[in-house]
């Protein structure tokens, strides 16, 4: 895994799929793993990037919610994950109340998906001016399989707020206090956060309970 990590950050070729149309290969409302070349380095799971923009108010629900998260783009392989992140709008560039989703395909960014009804969140507050490098930090590590905890991260978030952002990553077993505890140390490392840093963790359940009541 460790190539396939070098490979990731050493990496700046851009891939040739047009992700624009990957809304078109959808089957059934499922989202299908890009092909890869043989000359590509592919990653250990396939991923998809969502982008949602939050609807303020007291409509605002799971639902809405939903319909609101669009597609930008998938990748299995480095090539691809640059070739498309290479085009995006950094975090820091995003107006407030946006987000970036990016989850292993076949794990849609809702706590209601099969596989984060029983899990949680990792959830890190950031002072302006940080988000962008502790986003790419975060996202190169899940992709090089830094965790070092088998299949239990589905995905990870970036969220754009007026006062702060944030960075949550998902797992699918919140009730394992050893593979949360190293998503927590590991979090901490790699996004260089002090030992003073906040950091909460906050289970799928508690989060629909907030808002439900």
């Amino acid at each position: 895994m460790s190539n396939k990590f070098d490979a990731l950050k050493a990496s700046d070729e851009s891939g040739d799929e047009d992700f624009s149309t990957s809304n078109k290969r959808r089957n059934k409302g499922e989202i299908i793993a890009p092909d890869i070349s043989s000359n590509e380095h592919q990653l250990q799971y396939a991923y998809a990037l969502w982008y949602s923009r939050r609807n303020l108010g007291k409509h605002s629900n799971i639902q809405s919610y939903d319909q609101n998260l669009k597609l930008i783009g998938r990748f299995a392989s480095v090539e691809q994950f640059w070739g498309l992140y290479s085009h995006l709008t950094r975090p820091s560039e995003l107006t407030a109340h946006t987000d970036f989703h990016l989850f292993k395909i076949g794990i849609k960014p809702m706590w209601e998906d099969e596989a984060n009804q029983k899990g949680g969140k990792w959830i890190v507050r950031l002072r302006k001016g940080l988000v962008s490098r502790c986003w790419e930090n975060l996202i190169l590590a899940m992709l090089g399989e830094q965790f070092m905890v088998g299949e239990e991260i589905c995905g990870a978030v970036v969220s754009i707020r007026f006062q702060e952002d944030i960075i949550c990553v998902w797992n699918k077993t919140a009730s394992d206090f050893s593979t949360t505890t190293r998503i927590r140390d590991t979090l901490r490392r790699i996004l260089h956060l002090p030992p003073t840093a906040t950091m909460e963790y906050k289970t799928h359940i508690d989060s629909l309970k907030n808002v439900r009541s």
